[in-house]
């Protein structure tokens, strides 16, 4: 196992395509073996720069990452996008809209694309797409672009794994009103009106910026968010967007103590996922296994328990049972 788990590090981070596909298919699939792959990669990650796209349906996320890989490439940096995206109802992974609007990028050796499902997570990443980031991190991407879902103001899992994250707004879909929430203005470390020839447009960079003017605490670090105003279908704004990022990856080098923070934020919430994964997984299969579960079905079954009760029953004698 030892051995095999060598060999695919060992071409991951050679860059084979096909081995990394296949593990992050894995991961995806919660197939064991692939957590001891994972295990060897993580010394080689901690080099790519994460960025973090979301906003609400319909706000051009997908092309704007689209664009930004082009003008990435044009630079030679090597990037790897993962595209959250909504999960299929019947097979249970990811709806590919994100790639096939991507499709130019897809002969490029060094773009890596790939879909993740949310298998019904609805805080924007699930613990597969963080650990297909370490993957392309390994892998040795310098950028990897994470587009997210895009659920709401509930989605701000992305601020935990990537370095900057920003957020997209439109004008006209009320994203004006939804921005004003905590939850969104607090995770942006850049807005992007896009669509910036709509009506509203300005309404919509006006009341962005007073929110931020007027929550001066927030950014006592030094880092205040800028907004960029674009039209990613037309390729205008991009560059600027791409400044806004470098401005805030300078931001964040310049103080080691602000990177260790947010490593240790990121890694914190990363082991916290883990344990949590691994304990409702193990002993939710513990209790359906249980003679106790079979039990209490037959009961529902035949009308003779109700379900609220027989949930109460055997969650309290797992609790009990675990605590000795």
């Amino acid at each position: 196992m030892r051995e095999e788990r060598s060999e695919i590090a060992e071409k991951v981070t050679s860059g084979d395509i096909r081995t990394v596909a296949k593990l992050i298919r894995d991961i995806d699939d919660k197939v064991p073996e692939a957590r001891e792959s994972l295990k060897a990669l993580y010394p080689f990650t901690g080099r790519a720069y994460v960025v973090g796209i979301t906003g609400s349906p319909g706000v051009g996320k997908s092309t704007l990452v689209d664009q930004l890989v082009t003008h990435l490439r044009r630079r030679e940096q090597t990037v790897g996008i993962l595209a959250v995206d909504p999960t299929s109802p019947f097979s249970g992974g990811a709806i590919l809209g994100d790639r096939v609007r991507m499709q130019r990028h897809s002969m490029d050796e060094g773009v890596f694309i790939r879909s993740m499902a949310t298998r019904g997570h609805f805080g924007g990443l699930t613990q597969s797409t963080r650990s297909a980031i370490d993957v392309l991190d390994a892998m040795g991407k310098d950028y990897i672009l994470v587009e997210t879902v895009g659920v709401g103001q509930d989605e701000i899992d992305i601020v935990r794994s990537a370095h900057t994250t920003i957020i997209m707004l439109v004008p006209g879909m009320g994203d004006d009103i939804q921005a004003l929430k905590a939850g969104i203005l607090e995770v942006g470390d850049l807005f992007v009106v896009n669509k910036a020839d709509r009506e509203g447009a300005d309404r919509t960079v006006n009341d962005l910026r007073m929110m931020i003017e007027m929550d001066e605490n927030r950014y006592k670090d030094g880092w205040k968010p800028p907004i960029v105003t674009a039209q990613a279908v037309f390729d205008q704004g991009i560059g600027e967007i791409l400044e806004a990022i470098e401005a805030h990856r300078a931001f964040l080098r310049a103080s080691p103590e602000r990177i260790a923070a947010r490593q240790r934020e990121k890694a914190k919430n990363d082991l916290t996922e883990m344990i949590k994964d691994q304990i409702i997984t193990q002993l939710l299969a513990e209790v359906v296994n249980s003679g106790a579960f079979e039990e209490a079905l037959t009961s529902i079954m035949d009308r003779t328990l109700d379900p609220y009760t027989a949930c109460d029953s055997i969650v309290s004698k797992k609790i009990k049972s675990g605590t000795r």
